[in-house]
């Protein structure tokens, strides 16, 4: 008979995965022959660039590559990192000294609060935000204070609203612009009053920059380790999956201060003998290779919110458009949640979209919808949205 061994304290304490389930529900009606249109997860729905891909191919067949990669990753890349970010952002990154290369950039995200913070230790976390960021923190035993993003203030924290008690205890601070799930782009100036709230409490600052090549009307995101100082009290974490549509190849890295690189890199000598070296091979060929795929990811992006964004006006629905990702950040009708909304607009329109309150508290009254499929279907999933007469009635 097979025992059922009982999980740790510690498995059973993680949250609970919110999308699990919309992807369980999207996935039965699909089952039952329904043409969804899928707008509620974020997988890029582009190929990898062929250079890219064709640097893969040729590196894989380099015996070198076969046996087990350096520890903390080829020189290489951690170089063609530095070179990036001097060309890019204008900031100087010591590559011996300040890259991380990561499994992901999810990985680097659920592994900082077990380098940086102790069992009841208090993290600052955004709401709404990012899941994942809760499940390194559920993993270390530290307790989470959210920080609201609201519309008003432009989707960012405000930093004169955390209580003094609160900062004092806080160790660690998650950041994400631009941001998932609101659209939202942070300024240099955002940053350096982050520099100055985190220097005041001693606060490391893990600035989570996904969708940093992603910014709309001729804007490019900030970012953080531009405003001055950044470097003393944080770093950014970038990854490959959304500039690059590698997001199955699971690689990305975290540059900024010493101390912190050095205990990633730590942890990770315990976890990992770090990635394939072709794919490090290819990821330096994405970085310092024509950047001309992605100027042209963006203007799709950028197509593609105008059109569903000028869709969904049409019906009635008053949306914002997103600075920057390739998310929009949706208000709802008075008088539905955002569960109840997501499950009727599957049930009836067979358009899924994610609830607001899987991001947090204040994700409450918002759907996200990403851009992740091609204009007419966007319009497609509007105009199924507007047939149902939502924004005609009041809830």
């Amino acid at each position: 008979m097979t025992m059922e061994f009982p999980f740790s304290e510690l498995l059973e304490q993680l949250p609970k995965q919110f999308f699990a389930s919309l992807v369980a529900k999207v996935g039965e009606k699909i089952k039952a022959g329904c043409d969804v249109i899928n707008l509620g997860q974020g997988n890029p729905d582009q190929p990898t660039p062929k250079h890219i891909v064709e640097a893969m191919q040729r590196a894989a067949a380099n015996p070198k590559y076969h046996k087990y990669s350096p520890f903390q990753g080829y020189s290489f890349l951690k170089e063609a990192i530095a070179a990036f970010y001097a060309r890019e952002y204008g900031v100087k990154i010591d590559p011996a000294r300040e890259v991380a290369i990561l499994f992901g950039g999810k990985a680097g995200l659920v592994e900082l609060p077990l380098c940086l913070v102790n069992p009841g230790d208090v993290v600052l976390v955004p709401d709404p935000g990012y899941p994942d960021y809760w499940s390194g923190i559920a993993l270390a035993r530290a307790r989470m204070e959210m920080m609201p993003l609201s519309s008003e203030n432009g989707f960012l924290p405000d930093y004169e609203a955390i209580p003094a008690s609160i900062a004092d205890q806080a160790k660690l601070m998650f950041l994400n612009y631009p941001n998932n799930p609101t659209g939202a782009t942070a300024t240099k100036e955002f940053f350096a009053e982050t520099v100055a709230f985190a220097g005041k409490y001693g606060i490391a600052v893990v600035h989570d920059f996904a969708y940093g090549a992603i910014g709309f009307d001729g804007r490019k995101p900030v970012s953080f380790l531009e405003a001055d100082g950044a470097k003393d009290v944080g770093v950014e974490i970038y990854t490959f999956s959304k500039t690059y549509n590698m997001a199955g190849w699971r690689v990305a890295f975290a540059v900024g201060n010493e101390r912190i690189i050095q205990a990633l890199e730590l942890l990770q000598d315990h976890l990992y003998v770090s990635l394939f070296g072709a794919i490090q091979e290819a990821a330096a060929a994405a970085l310092l290779g024509p950047q001309d795929c992605v100027k042209e990811l963006v203007a799709l992006y950028e197509a593609r919110r105008n059109a569903f964004i000028a869709a969904l006006r049409e019906i009635g629905w008053e949306a914002p458009a997103p600075s920057g990702s390739f998310f929009a950040w949706l208000p709802l009708p008075k008088g539905i949640s955002s569960t109840q909304f997501a499950d009727m607009l599957l049930e009836r329109a067979h358009v899924a979209v994610a609830p607001g309150i899987g991001f947090g508290e204040h994700g409450e009254g918002y759907v996200r919808v990403g851009l992740l499929t091609d204009e007419a279907r966007l319009r497609e999933a509007a105009d199924r949205i507007g047939r149902l007469g939502l924004f005609e009635k009041n809830f």
